[in-house]
């Protein structure tokens, strides 16, 4: 099912920043659609009336939400959805969680996000853990035979997979690599940041253990929100993420405790509840308009948005694999990625800049320093994209 003309007319009636701006930066932050903004008032407006923990209490059916709309979006359940306040927060509480020992092997792509790679950079100097980078196809991506076959002789402790980078396009096969891990009964963690919202999403299908998202790209909420999902294999496991709370843990006696026996476990308890409801009705609208719609769209807009930047023989568009979603990078040779940024602002059009040291494997073999970053929504149009080219033709003209 595709998203009609008078769809797409009232979706961007939905999002009254869209008539005034062309917003192509939804792989940083989207523009958020009416029922987000005003189910975060309605909730900031109750706490100035009555207190904190009163509009909390009031509003407790809603916040509840969060759980059963969140698992809906991912094909989940209830008891396997933590909030977080972004999907670091999201990731770091899960990295935590695992008991690394000496020399245990933490298998991970070129392509997977900075923080995370950070992350592993730290439990390999705290705990003498490993990382092995596996490689990529001529193509673009993870060599899917390569990086399976690593997981079936080597069984690392954690297999980690962005499913799509912050700087490029590429949409990596994590269902191929997750029947690998189950194949093994070794630790899957996906990074969905930038395609939840983007593409439908089934954790069983895809049969990871932890899957990780923020709500501000693609599911077009509020920042300050993500969330994580464990899978009942992590949960029985009784393994829990440093450091639990009154929330995440009750103290039944003075020298023991117990961490919740669902995916709460994962969570802290203090929250901004405004912000909870705008991450529900953000997920919702992305339920109401339908994950496969929305994934025809997003896709169709960036494949018009790369045919059309690669007619000027000044721009490069860089994006490679065999599977490409809503984020277009390209790179213009003569130009100070900044005054671009800058430049494009001016004109009221939202992109980004990704740099270099976002993603060191990906740019050192493009052998880039920068792209521009351009990402396209399903509330976004044809006609944009046509203004969108017209004017870094004319800048870099």
């Amino acid at each position: 099912m595709s998203i009609s003309t008078a769809q797409l007319h009232l979706l961007r009636q939905d999002t009254p920043a869209s008539l005034e701006v062309i917003h192509f930066n939804n792989a940083g932050a989207s523009l958020t659609p009416l029922p987000v903004q005003q189910a975060i008032q309605e909730h900031l407006q109750l706490e100035y009336q009555l207190g904190g923990y009163e509009a909390a209490a009031i509003h407790a059916e809603k916040s509840n939400a969060f759980y059963p709309t969140v698992a809906e979006l991912l094909q989940a359940q209830p008891h396997q959805i933590a909030f977080a306040t972004s999907a670091t927060d999201a990731y770091n509480r899960a990295l935590s969680s695992i008991a690394f020992n000496p020399g245990d092997l933490i298998l991970t792509t070129e392509n997977d996000y900075v923080s995370n790679q950070i992350a592993f950079l730290q439990v390999a100097k705290r705990f003498g853990a490993k990382i092995q980078v596996a490689p990529e196809s001529p193509a673009g991506g993870v060599d899917i035979e390569a990086m399976c076959q690593l997981i079936r002789d080597q069984v690392p402790r954690l297999v980690a997979v962005t499913h799509m980078p912050t700087s490029s396009g590429l949409i990596q096969d994590i269902h191929t690599i997750g029947q690998a891990c189950r194949e093994v009964d070794t630790l899957y963690i996906v990074d969905a940041c930038q395609t939840a919202g983007q593409l439908p999403l089934d954790v069983e299908a895809i049969g990871c253990d932890f899957l990780t998202a923020t709500f501000r790209k693609f599911l077009r909420g509020p920042r300050g929100t993500g969330f994580l999902y464990a899978s009942d294999r992590v949960l029985q496991q009784k393994t829990a993420p440093l450091y639990l709370d009154l929330h995440s843990a009750d103290w039944p006696s003075a020298d023991h405790y117990l961490p919740q026996a669902d995916a709460r476990r994962y969570e802290l308890w203090e929250r901004n509840h405004a912000l909870v409801h705008g991450a529900v009705a953000a997920a919702q609208y992305a339920l109401n308009v339908g994950l496969t719609a929305i994934a025809q769209r997003t896709a169709d807009l960036a494949k018009q948005l790369r045919l059309a930047l690669a007619e000027h023989t000044g721009i490069q568009v860089m994006d490679k694999g065999e599977n490409l979603g809503a984020i277009v990078t390209c790179y213009l040779p003569n130009q100070d990625p900044k005054a671009l940024l800058a430049q494009l602002r001016k004109e009221k059009i939202h992109t980004s800049i990704s740099w270099g040291t976002y993603a060191h494997y990906d740019f050192s073999r493009k052998n880039i320093p920068w792209v521009l970053r351009l990402s396209p929504h399903y509330y976004n149009t044809t006609e944009e994209i046509k203004n969108i080219t017209k004017e870094i033709f004319k800048i870099i003209c």
